[in-house]
């Protein structure tokens, strides 16, 4: 018998998607819990919430969700998509009037945002994205919320919070495929357990100050923390570098030999406040050619 969704409902946007957008936003490395279905809805989980996405016409972007979740989805869903703001507002604050590359990367990807995420989920998440393509780490995250998350009002769970993960043992981890992250993450699920509200201090800090807490884990460097950080608390000034990064800035902007850490200080500085956007408009280009 097929699980009850409640009606459609629109959520107001302050410009239309397109379908090669949404898969971008929803698909393209930022979340690991969205799958497409062959009609063309999108079916996705965060923390306690279970939602279908579609695209309709004039009436943009709507959303349905299990009768019992309906009532908070609106609000959770507006927040996680920061549906609040203008996506070509912030677009429009980056350099591509001078940046022939990067208005190019705008061109093909109107629109584009950054999710806002729970930031908890988002560490978890991206600690198990080291050396995994994305099919990859969305296999490892299914395999930890059926065995280890909550039954959602739906078909399926949310993932294992860390005070959870912290009470189970670094092998029913590694049951769920994770390899060498099982440790990483066994291990920082007890130093966060040893720490309450450790993770919230962080998430409020300013960049620099929560990056470097976040380094701190066993195995998050830069790069996971940068990720962490643009994905799940809104920083638009972290610069995730990753291989379709380094390819990047390499082959558009003649960074042949750069280290991470020197093509991350470049993209804040050549980029500015909103490089987090300019390297999502940067990423999803590189892979789409």
């Amino acid at each position: 018998m097929p699980f009850p969704w409640s009606d459609w409902k629109t959520l107001p946007l302050k410009e239309p998607l397109s379908p090669a957008v949404l898969a971008e936003i929803l698909d393209g490395g930022q979340a690991f819990r969205w799958r497409r279905e062959a009609d063309g809805v999108w079916h996705g989980r965060w923390a306690g919430h279970a939602v279908r996405l579609r695209l309709h016409g004039k009436e943009g972007l709507r959303w349905s969700a299990p009768p019992a979740l309906a009532a908070s989805t609106g609000p959770a869903l507006a927040r996680y998509l920061d549906a609040g703001r203008g996506a070509r507002d912030l677009a429009d604050v980056l350099p591509w009037r001078s940046d022939a590359h990067l208005s190019l990367c705008l061109q093909a990807f109107p629109g584009l945002r950054i999710l806002r995420q729970p930031f908890g989920e988002t560490l978890l998440c991206f600690m198990c994205s080291s050396a995994k393509r994305i099919v990859q780490i969305k296999q490892m995250v299914a395999l930890l919320a059926l065995h280890h998350g909550q039954p959602l009002e739906s078909s399926e769970a949310s993932l294992p919070t860390w005070d959870a993960i912290a009470l189970l043992p670094e092998a029913a981890l590694r049951e769920c495929r994770l390899g060498f992250r099982a440790r990483h993450i066994h291990q920082t699920s007890q130093f966060l357990a040893a720490r309450p509200g450790w993770l919230e201090a962080t998430e409020a800090l300013p960049y620099p100050e929560a990056r470097a807490r976040l380094c701190l884990l066993p195995g998050v460097g830069e790069k996971i923390a940068d990720c962490v950080l643009l994905f799940g608390a809104g920083r638009l000034e972290a610069f995730p570098v990753d291989v379709w990064i380094i390819k990047a800035l390499a082959r558009r902007y003649g960074l042949h030999g750069w280290k991470p850490d020197q093509i991350a200080h470049f993209g804040r500085t050549h980029f500015g406040p909103h490089a987090g956007l300019a390297q999502q408009y940067l990423f999803a280009y590189e892979r789409s050619v």
